[in-house]
């Protein structure tokens, strides 16, 4: 695997994005994050917004993180922001996994944050072996094409503009980079227990397939998934933004489209309406909204959203 130097980390998105203007960052207090938070300044991006989110897993060890996290912020005297939820009870009333409900209130954080500080950009800290983990997890979900193209460097939740300048640095880097510049950061021990899928994938199924298959496998999984976002995003340019930057979703227009543009407009559609976990189910289901004898006109989404047909529109509430 080729190592980059850290000058060089991101060199697209920092072409994209002045260092002059004011961004969101978001730290954890684990060393990926502390990592992009320190090299962010380094680049010359003084006006950052410290974003951390609680999610209430835990107990004492998650509330020193926020302190820890605070403390740094401070320290490069930078604005904090901590946001925090109960994610396991939420889990438990919402019927879903502890990953899904965390991420999706993250993201509702990091959402809130961006509006009230009229900030739409933020910083996350995933890099390559984390990308790598999630297109081995969407491949045995049975994702298609944009999900085994995994995490982009720039995507959009919604209005808010997810940018990843380290998911071409492996984490073996990010290591070099914490003893260069001799850096603190906050040990997360669940990280290395099995019982969250990713650990799984992480600890277990990628060392397994290294040794059964006799090689390092991270650099051409990586190289996968990166070849199949770029033509992704091709193919994503093919759909006209009208169909999908409405509110609303047109029945009529929505048949006339072959099986895969259908899927394709939906989930955009849905992502913008910054709709979390938008998965096959959930797609299929909005184009069962479609069928000219379907009865049901009414899907039940998280956080008590629901998606309605009625008088051959298809929207949100």
């Amino acid at each position: 695997m080729k190592n980059i130097p850290a000058a060089e980390w991101g060199r697209e998105v920092r072409a994209h994005l002045s260092n002059d203007k004011r961004y969101l960052v978001g730290v954890s207090g684990g060393r990926d994050s502390v990592v992009l938070l320190h090299w962010l300044l380094a680049q010359g991006y003084g006006r950052l917004i410290v974003c951390h989110f609680e999610h209430g897993l835990r107990g004492r060890a998650g509330k020193a993180d926020a302190r820890f996290v605070e403390r740094l912020a401070r320290r490069h005297g930078l604005s904090f922001v901590l946001g925090s939820a109960e994610v396991a009870s939420l889990a438990s009333l919402r019927k879903q996994s502890i990953e899904t409900v965390a991420r999706h209130e993250r993201l509702a954080f990091f959402t809130r944050v961006a509006r009230r500080r009229r900030c739409p950009t933020i910083f996350l800290g995933h890099h390559a072996d984390d990308q790598v983990e999630t297109f081995l997890l969407n491949l045995l979900r049975g994702a298609a094409g944009r999900g085994l193209g995994a995490m982009r460097e720039r995507a959009a939740f919604g209005a808010l503009e997810l940018v990843r300048p380290f998911l071409a640095v492996w984490r073996a880097e990010i290591d070099r980079y914490v003893e260069e510049h001799r850096l603190r950061f906050r040990e997360d021990a669940s990280n290395a227990e099995l019982g969250a899928r990713r650990n799984r994938v992480r600890h277990k199924i990628i060392p397994w397939l290294e040794k059964e298959m006799g090689r390092e496998l991270r650099a051409p999984i990586w190289r996968t998934a990166s070849l199949l976002a770029e033509e992704e995003d091709l193919i994503e340019t093919l759909i006209p933004l009208a169909l999908t930057s409405g509110e609303e979703l047109s029945v009529a227009e929505l048949r006339r489209l072959p099986l895969p543009w259908q899927r394709r407009v939906i989930h955009r559609w849905l992502r913008g309406r910054e709709v979390a976990g938008v998965g096959y189910e959930v797609i299929e289901n909005v184009r069962g909204l479609l069928e000219p004898g379907q009865r049901t006109a009414k899907i039940n989404l998280p956080r008590a959203r629901h998606i309605r047909r009625r008088a051959g529109k298809i929207f949100l509430e």
